[in-house]
């Protein structure tokens, strides 16, 4: 009989024992294949229980690791460096696996020029951009000797104002102008008359406490952006590594590689 036929020919159909419709609340039957399962995994958590009880039976009370100082416990959990001084958050780690190093690197980039633009502004908060009004005479001496009062019918002090400066004839009625001994001094410093100090305090906050988030930010960006590299060229280098974890002189954790020397041909 040739093998097409074989398989041509009807044969039984063996259907699994399904459970019974008394027994339903018990869920599937179970199988020897899922029970071979259920008992190789009860056996690998028995024999790891038998392991770790003799290790403690033969445990030398003297017994001293330095990994001992590097760790604690924390709710009756165990927890060694490694878990303790993760530095990226998950948000983080994950951007790292999917996006590409230039990108980061793109953005790391944007981040940095965002906060120096911030850092130059911050000490202008509160303080009018100073105008220029610029006076075209005839001659180098008219320049020299050139009087903006004068120029401008107005009194010395108002000069610096570019808003309501009234002229000498209009300063000797008291009536026509409103506001010019209250704000002439804010005008002269720069600070804009209508921000009081509270409103300029709170808007120095702000924006320091907002400076401070984009500065970390671009922090953290430029650390990801050298942990995207170093894990790049890790993943393409061939042969033995050691891993080396040292603390240098400012307190911070360097990790670096270590690959065994192999002869060239």
């Amino acid at each position: 009989m040739s093998s097409a036929l074989r398989n041509a020919v009807k044969r039984k159909t063996h259907k699994e024992r399904s459970q019974l419709s008394d027994r339903k609340r018990y869920g599937l039957l179970e199988k020897k294949k899922d029970y071979v399962l259920r008992a190789k995994d009860f056996h690998k958590k028995e024999d790891a229980i038998n392991a770790l009880k003799r290790k403690a039976a033969y445990r030398n009370p003297d017994e001293f690791y330095f990994a001992m100082q590097n760790s604690k416990t924390e709710d009756g959990v165990h927890k060694t460096r490694s878990t303790t001084q993760n530095k990226y958050t998950e948000d983080e780690l994950k951007v790292m696996k999917t996006q590409d190093v230039k990108y980061v690197q793109l953005k790391a980039a944007i981040e940095a020029k965002r906060v120096e633009k911030m850092k130059r502004n911050l000490h202008g908060i509160g303080v009018s951009a100073k105008r220029k009004h610029t006076v075209f005479v005839d001659t180098e001496e008219e320049a020299k000797s050139f009087d903006a009062a004068k120029h401008f019918d107005t009194a010395p002090e108002l000069v610096g104002r570019t808003f309501n400066r009234p002229r000498l004839a209009q300063l000797e009625d008291e009536d026509a102008v409103v506001g010019v001994s209250g704000d002439a001094d804010a005008s002269t410093s720069g600070l804009q008359p209508e921000i009081s100090i509270k409103k300029l305090t709170r808007m120095q906050k702000g924006a320091y406490k907002t400076y401070n988030a984009y500065e970390e930010r671009a922090k953290r960006l430029k650390d990801m952006t050298g942990e995207m590299a170093m894990q790049k060229i890790i993943s393409h280098a061939k042969g033995p590594k050691r891993k080396i974890t040292k603390t240098n002189a400012d307190g911070e954790t360097v990790t670096y590689f270590k690959w065994k020397p192999q002869r060239q041909k």
